[in-house]
């Protein structure tokens, strides 16, 4: 009798699975609200906060010993907004306790999700867009060197000069000759950022 009030009562495997795709879907759309707050300090967003980590905590209960499951990483609302400053702020410096305030989390924390979302630290991942800048601003125009590093939020030429040779292999001014060559002034190809063949491995992900 009490086994079968047992599997009276316990849901089907079909009403299981549609619920975490509607507890899902809630997660996003909550995410989506908090993203799209311009206010940071609107006592909203704690409260959308708060409304998806319960149901996150519903599909991806804590672990024994151990963080619960989709912690690691940024939320897709975070890591836009983390990328979006980052690319708006890059002729300028860059700290991390801004970064960590556009989305509320501590800096030892923030570093260990940086990684996990990005694959790079955060310093190496804004270094790596402004390298990415400055070969974008060599091959579309004929700025010197020394005024694309200040645009790309480098101290000077050396300093984008040492990163450049790091993340490419070769000097700025050397690249520049090598691309240019290979296409005809006038009509000179938009750089993309897969075309730059970085030393180190792929571009950062765009995320």
């Amino acid at each position: 009798m009490e086994a079968h009030l047992e599997d009276t009562l316990a849901p089907s495997g079909l009403g299981a699975t549609r619920s975490r795709e509607w507890t899902h879907r809630m997660m996003g759309l909550l995410e989506a609200a908090v993203g799209q707050l311009q206010d940071l300090e609107h006592p909203a967003q704690s409260t959308l906060l708060e409304a998806a980590s319960l149901l996150r905590q519903q599909i991806c209960p804590p672990r024994a010993g151990g963080a619960p499951e989709g912690r690691g990483r940024l939320l897709a609302w975070q890591a836009r907004k983390v990328r979006e400053y980052i690319d708006g702020h890059i002729t300028g410096p860059i700290l991390v306790a801004d970064l960590c305030a556009l989305v509320q989390r501590s800096e030892s924390h923030f570093a260990r999700s940086f990684k996990r979302t990005f694959g790079k630290s955060p310093h190496a991942f804004v270094m790596r867009r402004r390298v990415e800048l400055a070969a974008r601003y060599m091959l579309r125009t004929d700025a010197q060197l020394c005024d694309i590093a200040l645009r790309c939020g480098f101290a000077d030429q050396a300093h984008m000069c040492n990163h450049f040779r790091q993340s490419v292999g070769e000097t700025p001014a050397a690249w520049r000759r090598a691309q240019r060559v290979q296409y005809d002034e006038n009509a000179r190809p938009p750089v993309e950022r897969h075309a730059i063949p970085w030393r180190n491995g792929a571009p950062v992900a765009a995320a």
